[in-house]
């Protein structure tokens, strides 16, 4: 007696339970189509990723900057106070956690400039490298080494050694002259009172990315 009341508590809740579903189900049919934004195939982001095309180093930079080269952009995709603290110059904050927000895709989805993207090593500007690839957003670019290889090349390259070759000396040169423009003062230029020039302020126009209309007539 007992076993059958139970037998018939369970099978009242397995009705309950399809009806309930069947409901659901009823219910995700009337729902909006989402259209889902797939970017490119995995394994073509697979590809991308494994490649080192997308690396630039810290001395094409700073001869960009330098040049007051205007077909890039720096984004600069560390935390809000990192980026208050120290930067590049002329670079743009979106932090990493901010990267897809509507607000900063005309920066990000364009064709006018290169995107570099940096952070204090490769780490977080590779993940927003991978995020905006994965969209299929064109001329995107990683600062290689970042904030910290831009210390030790730019702002306080190492002097080589007697016995190191001749192209040694002049990249020291060239970097050491790099970064005197971004402020750095040496001991004979305080002999000479020689004041060192600050980068010009870089003004960034970016026109929004025209949509394609979707359907026909």
């Amino acid at each position: 007696m007992v076993k059958k009341k139970i037998a018939k508590i369970l099978s009242f809740r397995y009705i309950m339970m399809a009806a309930i579903l069947i409901i659901l189900a009823g219910g995700l049919v009337l729902l909006p189509k989402y259209e889902k934004n797939e970017g490119i195939p995995a394994d073509q982001l697979l590809g991308n990723i494994i490649s080192l095309e997308r690396y630039i180093s810290t001395d094409q930079i700073s001869h960009k900057i330098i040049s007051q080269d205007p077909s890039f952009i720096l984004i600069d995709v560390r935390d809000e106070k990192s980026y208050n603290r120290y930067t590049l110059p002329n670079a743009i904050n979106i932090p990493l956690k901010k990267l897809l927000d509507t607000e900063f895709e005309s920066y990000l989805n364009q064709d006018q400039y290169d995107v570099v993207f940096f952070s204090n090593d490769n780490f977080y500007a590779d993940q927003a490298w991978s995020l905006c690839n994965r969209l299929n957003y064109s001329n995107l670019h990683v600062l290689k080494g970042g904030i910290n290889k831009w210390f030790t090349t730019i702002i306080n390259p190492t002097k080589p050694t007697e016995n190191m070759p001749s192209k040694a000396f002049e990249l020291y040169t060239t970097r050491k002259a790099a970064s005197m423009f971004y402020g750095v003062v040496y001991p004979d230029q305080v002999k000479t009172k020689s004041v060192s020039k600050k980068a010009p302020k870089k003004i960034i126009t970016v026109k929004k990315k025209k949509k394609i209309a979707e359907g026909g007539c």
